[in-house]
């Protein structure tokens, strides 16, 4: 059975993202959603997250729901299409600085 360090995205930072999460096996990974967790690791840091942390939460997700492994950037296009219907309002603030 695969570990989260076994996914493509998952390195040192996105794991202890993850733990903070409350995510310790892809089988939870597979059913969460990345806006919820990217807002949920805003809320437990008290600190805006990097756009890009939206992506690598896509790309990890749709792994462990057994997709093949994608490079992060890949999702940044449907986080941007995100941001302009208003669903992802701290990350396009933290864009457009």
């Amino acid at each position: 059975m695969k570990q989260l360090s076994d996914l493509k995205n998952v390195g040192k930072a996105t794991h202890k993202d993850l733990h903070l999460l409350g995510i310790h096996t892809v089988e939870e990974l597979s059913n969460k959603d990345p806006t919820a967790l990217f807002y949920e690791l805003e809320r437990r840091t008290q600190a805006r997250q990097d756009p890009c942390v939206w992506d690598v939460f896509a790309a990890i997700i749709h792994e462990a729901s057994g997709g093949e492994p994608t490079d992060w950037w890949e999702w940044t296009g449907k986080r941007k299409s995100l941001q302009k219907k208003g669903l992802l309002k701290h990350a396009i603030q933290n864009s457009q600085k």
